[in-house]
């Protein structure tokens, strides 16, 4: 759902030496650089996926847009960066038969590194989640009935993804579903008073703000 605290011009980012360590890394393709890199930053794991990771991808993005870099940079960089975030934050499984309440989804987008990011927090902290994956407003709609789902996680990089979630929010009123909704993604960090205006109940600017927003709504619950 959450992407990280990243939210401009991957180019901003070109001064900062973990960033550009990084990029050499993921495209040499070099595991063990990649986890010196976060030896040597001085983070931990999650501020190093979210304050270096996800702009490093951008800049990588960004470079495979212009021409000077191949697909398969843009793919080997994603899957060294899901190696390294199953590592250092793959935590603890919740008991199988404990009932799934929380949801995660993307809606109508493909940038994933957001939602992934938040359920390494979830699953390290122990909370059994559903993971959607991408889905458009349909379908999140009735897996959420389907699945009796209280909490639902929503990540959306672009705005027009992100103005979607007014229409999850009214067809679950109009089903009478009593499901809380938490946003994250760009175009909620760029205008903080977004979220309301598609009627969710909370947003995240960083993928770790997603376990005090889940203890809000608990609290509120009880």
């Amino acid at each position: 759902m959450v992407t990280s605290c990243y939210s401009g011009n991957a180019a901003d980012y070109l001064d900062s030496s973990p960033v550009l360590l990084l990029e050499s890394a993921l495209v040499g393709m070099d595991r063990l650089a990649v986890q010196r890199i976060h030896a040597d930053s001085g983070l931990s794991p999650l501020s190093f996926c979210e304050q270096v990771i996800a702009p490093t991808l951008s800049v990588i993005g960004e470079k495979w847009d212009r021409g000077e870099l191949s697909l398969s940079h843009v793919y080997m960089s994603g899957r060294l960066c899901e190696e390294f975030m199953e590592e250092v934050l793959g935590g603890r499984s919740a008991a199988a038969q404990e009932r799934r309440r929380v949801a995660l989804a993307v809606l109508e987008d493909y940038h994933l590194l957001g939602k992934r990011l938040v359920g390494f927090v979830l699953k390290g902290a122990g909370i059994p989640y559903l993971d959607y994956g991408t889905v458009d407003v349909h379908e999140l709609v009735r897996r959420v009935q389907r699945d009796g789902v209280r909490i639902l996680l929503i990540s959306a990089l672009m705005l027009p993804s992100a103005l979607k979630v007014r229409e999850v929010r009214d067809a679950l009123d109009q089903l009478g579903l009593e499901c809380r909704i938490v946003v994250g993604g760009a175009p909620f960090r760029l205008d903080p008073a977004l979220h309301r205006e598609v009627g969710a109940d909370l947003s995240c600017d960083t993928a770790s703000q997603v376990l005090s927003a889940l203890a809000r709504l608990r609290e509120g619950e009880s």
